[in-house]
């Protein structure tokens, strides 16, 4: 009988190993499984992200410094002009004097720039037309009958401020994402 007992332990022993080696098999081939399934999505997955030069034009960093009172800058953000503009006191003053009534896409100059930075104006230099790009960042370009902006495509005019005033443009001139690193230092995007 001792013998026989003894058998019996034997055969439940080799079932508790079979059982963990089963086990060990089954968790390494789930494993083996995940790790294939993930060095196959990975690429597909990466594939669909921003390229290098996009994430290069993500954001850029321009010094304002040198740009005086009444003059503008245009820089290239996103493959797209954007206009940096230092408005005097005199453009300040006739932008906020305009009624939100009189303009077709009311937005005042406070709305359109940041707090306690009224006279830097940041604006996409595309026309909302048919996205031609407008004269007036430059020395000597024609700036249009209320001193912004001139589309020479199909004559839209922009203010000071960079709002529609007269022509086909159905709206302002867009202010992109940015924020000021620092006084001389403006971050687009």
């Amino acid at each position: 009988m001792a013998t026989a007992q003894h058998t019996d332990d034997t055969v439940t022993q080799g079932e508790g190993e079979g059982v963990r080696r089963r086990d060990f098999i089954n968790i390494a081939a789930v494993s083996f499984a995940g790790v294939g399934g993930l060095a196959v999505v990975y690429p597909l997955v990466n594939q669909m992200n921003p390229s290098a030069d996009v994430l290069a034009l993500a954001s850029t960093e321009v010094d304002i410094s040198q740009i005086q009172p009444g003059q503008a800058i245009k820089t290239i953000w996103r493959k797209q002009p954007v206009f940096i503009r230092n408005l005097t006191p005199q453009e300040v003053q006739q932008a906020n004097a305009v009624p939100s009534g009189d303009l077709r896409d009311p937005q005042s100059l406070a709305e359109r720039t940041k707090e306690g930075k009224a006279n830097w104006l940041i604006t996409l230099g595309v026309c909302t037309h048919l996205g031609c790009v407008p004269l007036g960042a430059a020395p000597g370009e024609n700036k249009g009958e209320y001193g912004g902006y001139f589309c020479p495509c199909h004559g839209s005019h922009y203010d000071t401020a960079g709002r529609i005033r007269k022509g086909p443009a159905p709206k302002n001139l867009e202010v992109p994402e940015y924020s000021f690193v620092s006084d001389t230092v403006v971050q687009i995007g």
